[in-house]
């Protein structure tokens, strides 16, 4: 299924996107949108890994007052 999404992409389309992002934001900023990007990268990873972790303290049921049961 991705390989369908990228069949027709090759060398000359990389360099076409390489040259619109040049464009886009210049040669200047293109440090800042890179590390923006890194720093989102590691943020999703980060939301992702800590979705993956099971909750503590579910065995215990807590009572009405939240507390948990002894």
């Amino acid at each position: 299924m991705v390989y369908g999404l990228f069949q027709g992409f090759g060398p000359f389309e990389a360099i076409i996107i390489v040259v619109v992002v040049l464009i886009v934001f210049g040669v200047g900023k293109l440090p800042q949108v890179g590390g923006a990007l890194g720093k989102g990268i590691r943020e999703f990873r980060k939301g992702k890994a800590d979705e993956l972790e099971e909750p503590k303290d579910l065995d215990q049921p807590k009572d009405k007052d939240g507390e948990k049961d002894p």
